[in-house]
């Protein structure tokens, strides 16, 4: 008898869970029933895939393998189903939809109203977290899409440029540079910028116009969210950059002022990414024109974007 699909996705739950009782409760089975099914695995494949103790469980050399196969062979079921349903009819069913959250809380309410009207049977799963661990989930299987910054560490993936988001300095009131109606990279030089912490992309791409700039980041302080920032920036803590597409949301901060740069602008560029295994890069792409409209001045660079 060959190894079983169901077979493969138990063994896949307990290299996950660590635990056969977490990964049956994962699977909405028994754990004897899971238990038994990943013995007559083992036994069809001949080989160990687990070494079991009464306090944890934990991969062979053998179990390693197969589990990494497995995940691959997952993933492409998924991907089957999904080109099957894509054919029948696009921007149908479940979408399993991963966000970064320097985007989610500024971008989203704008847009899915629309998507859901023009998209009624389509159901967006939405999981916010960081890119790294989009990109880890993107690329087992457990996510189909993201809307991310392309400047990321998307090696691999096929990307979707949306629009691009320029910087705005956002400075304490009474700050030397408050009363400009433009600022120069360079008139940041020796300023201190509070930045987000370890893992955000947005850390990275302001990082990067500070050492452009002469900037230095503030080491004594790291903010978990944009609204952290800026609080510590009105209570003249130092100086951080914004994404414009935040400023909307995050400006309306009393002892904050707001100085956009001069042309051309630092910004990110904010797209899709999705496996380019996947059957549904049409569909993501019609996403995509649904997505843009709530994004500022979207539509003059978007096209700007794609030439990237």
């Amino acid at each position: 008898m060959d190894a079983t699909l169901r077979q493969l996705e138990y063994a896949v739950a307990v290299a996950d869970h660590g635990s056969f009782h977490a990964a049956a409760r994962a699977c909405h089975v028994t754990q004897p029933g899971l238990s038994a099914q990943i013995r007559q695995l083992e036994h069809q494949l001949g080989v160990t895939l687990f070494e079991r103790s009464r306090r944890r469980v934990l991969l062979t050399r053998a179990g390693d393998e197969v589990v990494r196969r497995a995940r691959g062979l997952l993933t492409g079921v998924v991907d089957l189903e999904q080109a099957a349903r894509a054919v029948a009819e696009p921007l149908t069913g479940t979408l399993r939809f991963g966000v970064i959250p320097t985007v989610a809380p500024y971008l989203l309410p704008a847009v899915l109203p629309a998507v859901r009207r023009r998209h009624p049977q389509l159901v967006l799963r939405l999981h916010e977290a960081r890119t790294d661990q989009l990109v880890a989930m993107l690329q087992t299987g457990e996510l189909d899409l993201l809307l991310l910054a392309l400047e990321a560490d998307l090696a691999g993936l096929e990307t979707w440029p949306l629009f691009e988001d320029p910087f705005v300095a956002a400075l304490p009131a009474r700050h030397r540079l408050a009363s400009r109606k433009a600022l120069r990279e360079a008139d940041l030089r020796e300023e201190q910028v509070l930045l987000l912490a370890d893992g955000h992309c947005l850390r990275d791409q302001v990082l990067s116009v500070c050492e452009s700039s002469g900037a230095a980041e503030a080491d004594d302080f790291r903010a978990s969210s944009l609204t952290t920032l800026v609080q510590m920036v009105a209570g003249g803590a130092g100086m951080t950059l914004l994404p414009e597409l935040a400023v909307r949301v995050e400006g309306a901060t009393r002892d904050l002022a707001l100085v956009p740069f001069r042309k051309p602008a630092p910004a990110r560029t904010i797209g899709l990414a999705w496996r380019p295994s996947s059957p549904r890069a049409e569909e993501f792409r019609a996403l995509g024109a649904l997505l843009t409209p709530g994004a500022p001045r979207a539509g003059a660079r978007a096209a700007e974007a794609r030439k990237r």
